[in-house]
C-alpha cells in the first residue's frame, strides 16, 4: 500500500436512483442486503445524515472486524462519505449514484463505490503494509463489487 490507496468500483442496477437510495441509506437492513455484514448497530438517532454513526461487524478475508462508521458528507439522494479509523488507518467510503447519461433510463441506475486508505498519522507506510497494498486493493476491489451485486440483487427483486 502506498501512502494512499484508493478502489473504485460500480454497477449499472435496475431500479430507479430513489429506491437505490432507499436501500442504501437502511443501516438496519444492511446484514440482511449484504452477506459480508453480520452485524450493523446504529449509535444515532434520527434519519440518515450528516453525523450519523454505526458499528458495522463484518467478514472479509475470513476475519471479522468491527468499524466505527461516521457520515461526513450526505447529499440525498446522490451520495454520502463515511470514515473510519482503524489500526492505525483513517479509511473514507463514498457510495455515489452516478448521474445519468443517455445510455441510462431512469428505471436504470448506476452505483459507484470509492474505498481509500491512508495511513492516520503523517508517517511512512511499513514494509509489511506496502507489501500487501496491491494484494489488499485487489481483495478490497472484488469485495466491494460483491458488495454492488448484493446491493443489485436487493433492489431489482423488490422492483
Amino acid at each position: 500500500m502506498t501512502a494512499r490507496t484508493s478502489v473504485v468500483v460500480e454497477r449499472r442496477i435496475a431500479a430507479s436512483p430513489g429506491r437505490v437510495w432507499e436501500s442504501i441509506t437502511d443501516l438496519e437492513d444492511m446484514p440482511r442486503v449484504l452477506s459480508g455484514v453480520e452485524k450493523v448497530e446504529v449509535l444515532t438517532e434520527g434519519g440518515f445524515a450528516v453525523g450519523t454513526r454505526w458499528r458495522e461487524t463484518r467478514r472479509m478475508l475470513g476475519r471479522t472486524a468491527t468499524e466505527e462508521m461516521t457520515v461526513t458528507v450526505c447529499e440525498p439522494p446522490e451520495r454520502y462519505v463515511t470514515v473510519a479509523d482503524s489500526h492505525g488507518m483513517h479509511y473514507v467510503s463514498e457510495i455515489a449514484l452516478v448521474p445519468q447519461g443517455p445510455a441510462i433510463s431512469a428505471a436504470e441506475s448506476v452505483l459507484r463505490m470509492t474505498f481509500t486508505a491512508r495511513p492516520a498519522h503523517d508517517r511512512a507506510p511499513g514494509l509489511v503494509v506496502r507489501l500487501l497494498g496491491r494484494l489488499g486493493a485487489r481483495a478490497v476491489a472484488r469485495a466491494l463489487a460483491k458488495d454492488l451485486d448484493e446491493i443489485a440483487r436487493a433492489v431489482e427483486s423488490r422492483s
